[in-house]
């Protein structure tokens, strides 16, 4: 493989790294605004993203519940999702990258992306619902604002894994006639 070929991949590795990281740290200050927002409502507005739900809280809990549990999946979903894709990159052989791991993973990221992009939409549909019940969400559409984009990043994913998957099979089978 070339140098200049390798150095990309290295960068996309660590890009593939911080954006793991910061996936995860989003889904972990989620999770603590959920439960300041429960325990200290006074303090959520210094928390992160000022993600103040206590209106919503006050006049059905069910719905508070219902949207932040969709906010917590989404984002936890998302740090799934690329902990597969770092585990993808870490474990690749250039060398060989036609293999049953590489053909899984890609699998189980079209599965991940897909999922996403359905919670997002439900998300975003369940929103629209609260909107017209009164409720100020503005501030939630950036979480489920791409939901289309992942369901059709989804369906790419899935074709490339099948590619693959056939790749990985003709390999098979021409390493046992050889």
């Amino acid at each position: 493989m070339e140098k200049k070929n390798n150095y990309i991949f290295i960068f996309l590795t660590i890009v593939a790294w911080i954006i793991f990281v910061g996936l995860c740290i989003e889904a972990g200050a989620l999770i603590v605004n959920f439960v300041f927002s429960l325990y200290k409502p006074e303090f959520v507005q210094n928390l992160y993203q000022k993600l103040d739900l206590s209106e919503m809280y006050t006049y059905s809990k069910w719905d508070f519940f219902n949207m932040y549990t969709f906010i917590l999946a989404i984002s936890l979903l998302k740090a799934y999702l690329f902990y597969i894709v770092v585990m993808l990159i870490s474990k690749l052989d250039l060398e060989k990258p036609f293999n049953s791991f590489v053909s899984k993973q890609i699998t189980q990221i079209s599965y991940f992306t897909f999922s996403i992009g359905l919670l997002s939409s439900l998300a975003q549909h369940t929103a629209k619902n609260l909107m017209h019940q009164g409720y100020e969400i503005d501030i939630l559409d950036q979480f489920w604002a791409d939901s289309e984009a992942f369901i059709l990043m989804a369906a790419i994913i899935y074709i490339i894994a099948t590619i693959i998957k056939r790749g990985v099979e003709i390999q098979n089978e021409n390493d046992l006639t050889v």
